[in-house]
């Protein structure tokens, strides 16, 4: 059994506690290490905590000993606990949530969190914390005009393989696999990883203390410090080891971009103090940033494409041929179903797998076979809106 350091503990209210049967509102059954033995409590008061069982008996079993709530009535799914035990696929079909944001119901933001939490995401894992697409490539302007098509990213593609020469080189590096002991890959870097994580964090708690009982007390070297939101997509662009996505936070948390602990994060090569993010010259503060980052998230060009991406990172282009095709494919240990750790009996190679689960990122459960539908345009439910009110006008007139 792992030591948990006492600096950690003191992030940890929930290692021991009591939760109220009736406080609890969601169910969710949850992956820990690639295997289906976890499950996450939703409480009334909006926070959660994850358990991990020996087995997916056992889940069932505490499963039954919950009330029925399912998981909530927001995704216009029963509650009962059969939902609680179903699969991330079985509830993406049978939510409504998909209609919805066609409809417009609800934003591009709350539709990614309602995928990521379906598919298997949380808060609670750093190894599988909620993925979110950057979505915008000027960083550099002094004005952004959310209107220019060129400012924004081709979300019909993953990261690696937005600029082409990068693209070049993975399409080479599968096409000319020669390792036998492992499946071929695009890229042996995954776009959401504990350390990705952390490293976009580090300055607000519980992270940094995260990171240090990660690193043995230890900031990063300076230069790879996150300290710049420019000089981070450039890297994304550029880096053959970094195609990392980005995480909720940078839509709605303008303090992770502020050294208010005062931190010392050291002396880049350039001789530039590592301390505040640097941010865009469009931004003045972290709050104008995180503001016109999650207008540039809701835009019009995002909601166009961002179901191009949504295949991606949850559906049909997640794996298989059409994964290689897009350029797509990880390293075989971050998909559900690449390993059983059960069928391990030495605990030392079980041991060493479980660390490679966790270095390699972990993909989230594929929550549909066949291409996400897009969002309707706002001219069209305009338009739509509009002929409703007409016909409804003229019923009114013949009654």
């Amino acid at each position: 059994m792992a030591i948990v350091p006492f600096m950690v503990l003191a992030y940890t209210e929930g290692l021991h506690g009591k939760w109220m049967f009736s406080e609890i509102r969601a169910v969710f059954s949850r992956r820990y290490l690639l295997q289906n033995t976890a499950l996450e409590v939703f409480m009334a008061n909006r926070t959660s905590v994850m358990f991990n069982f020996p087995d997916q008996a056992t889940v069932k079993k505490v499963v039954y000993s919950l009330p029925r709530v399912g998981v909530g009535t927001s995704y216009g799914l029963p509650q009962a606990r059969r939902i609680s035990l179903a699969t991330p696929r079985q509830l993406y079909k049978s939510s409504n949530m998909t209609q919805r944001w066609q409809r417009r119901e609800i934003s591009n933001f709350e539709y990614l969190m309602f995928l990521n939490t379906i598919a298997g995401r949380t808060y609670n894992d750093l190894n599988q914390y909620p993925v979110f697409p950057w979505v915008l490539t000027n960083y550099d302007s002094e004005e952004l005009d959310l209107t220019l098509p060129g400012n924004f990213r081709d979300l019909s593609k993953p990261i690696g393989a937005l600029n082409p020469k990068r693209a070049v080189f993975y399409a080479e590096r599968y096409e000319t696999w020669e390792d036998d002991q492992s499946p071929p890959y695009h890229y042996n870097t995954h776009y959401s990883t504990a350390t990705s994580t952390l490293s976009w964090l580090v300055r607000i708690e519980p992270f940094t203390t995260f990171f240090l009982n990660a690193n043995d007390g230890k900031f990063d070297h300076p230069n790879r410090t996150f300290s710049s939101v420019a000089r981070s997509w450039r890297t994304s662009q550029r880096d053959t080891s970094d195609v990392k996505e980005l995480i909720p936070e940078f839509y709605y948390l303008p303090e992770m971009f502020v050294n208010s602990n005062g931190y010392n994060l050291g002396v880049r090569e350039d001789e530039v103090v590592v301390n505040d993010v640097d941010l865009p010259p469009w931004a003045k503060k972290p709050e104008d940033f995180v503001r016109i980052n999650r207008m540039a998230l809701e835009s019009e060009f995002v909601s166009c494409q961002l179901h191009q991406w949504i295949d991606l990172i949850f559906g049909y282009k997640q794996r298989g041929p059409e994964a290689v095709r897009a350029l797509n494919v990880f390293h075989y240990l971050t998909y559900e179903g690449s390993v059983n750790l059960d069928s391990i009996t030495d605990p030392v190679l079980r041991e060493a797998m479980e660390a490679q689960i966790q270095n390699f990122g972990q993909t989230p459960s594929q929550l549909l076979i066949e291409p996400h539908p897009p969002r309707s345009s706002a001219m069209h439910l305009v338009r739509h809106s509009s002929l409703r009110n007409i016909l409804d006008l003229s019923i009114d007139q013949i009654k």
